[in-house]
């Protein structure tokens, strides 16, 4: 870790890595690898989620020397294999987490992909046809693995790890047709009842950078392809600090 007492971590979602990219990420962690103390991977890590893509994945991954902590994102369901997926990062050292905790260098990360649901007003409610209450249901369980997790962390200092966007903050600039796809004020519930420090996520490729929730706790959209088009002279990683736990 650095001399100094901040834990570094680099954080990025939305790889989209395919078979085509073997040989073409390498550097890129290298570099994450070499500026922080742990790496962040907020979903949307392959493009199909097939088994061959995290294959791909997890030998580009080979170089990074830090703690990798990672969701998993919608695409990585695309194929009906985020089992396989999952486990074939496992293996490769990355902490996939779906509702679980970990404590990495003294600092607590809550993970869970997320869901869709629309915010605030816009959210969609659980009434009428079964296949809406099955969609907000859907939601409502995401919410509640994020919950969960945090529940479970005792750290002084607390990071959420999501996919999908718990404000409607990080998501301005994609069409407004399209917010409640992105994210939903269900996830944000579990964050006011569990504070933690910051909040990472993805998905809204053409998001805001920064938000923050009702209660002020800075949310970070780390979608690659946002941060390559606002940061185009700097490797396509987020920088993000906290103090040492311990």
């Amino acid at each position: 870790m650095n001399d100094n007492k901040d834990v570094r971590f680099a954080a990025v979602g939305d790889l989209h890595c395919t078979e085509a990219s073997a040989g073409t990420l390498r550097s890129f962690f290298a570099q994450a690898s070499e500026a922080a103390d742990a790496l962040l991977l907020c979903g949307d890590l392959t493009d199909y989620g097939t088994p061959k893509e995290a294959k791909v994945l997890a030998d580009e991954l080979s170089v990074v020397s830090v703690p990798m902590i990672a969701v998993l994102g919608n695409h990585d369901y695309e194929s009906n294999a985020a089992d396989e997926v999952r486990r074939t990062l496992q293996a490769a050292g990355v902490q996939v987490l779906d509702g679980e905790a970990v404590e990495v260098l003294g600092i607590g990360i809550a993970g869970a992909k997320g869901f869709a649901g629309g915010f605030g007003r816009a959210s969609l409610g659980a009434w009428g046809e079964a296949a809406i209450k099955q969609f907000v249901n859907e939601a409502v369980h995401e919410a509640l693995k994020l919950e969960s997790a945090l529940a479970k962390l005792r750290t002084p200092h607390r990071i959420a790890l999501l996919h999908y966007a718990p404000i409607a903050g990080t998501v301005q600039g994609e069409p407004p047709e399209i917010f409640a796809f992105l994210g939903n004020s269900r996830l944000e519930d579990p964050l006011l009842r569990y504070p933690v420090d910051m909040v990472v996520h993805g998905h809204a490729h053409r998001g805001a950078l920064e938000g923050r929730t009702i209660s002020g706790t800075p949310v970070y959209n780390v979608a690659k392809p946002l941060l390559q088009r606002c940061f185009a002279d700097q490797p396509p990683f987020r920088l993000l600090r906290l103090p040492a736990g311990r």
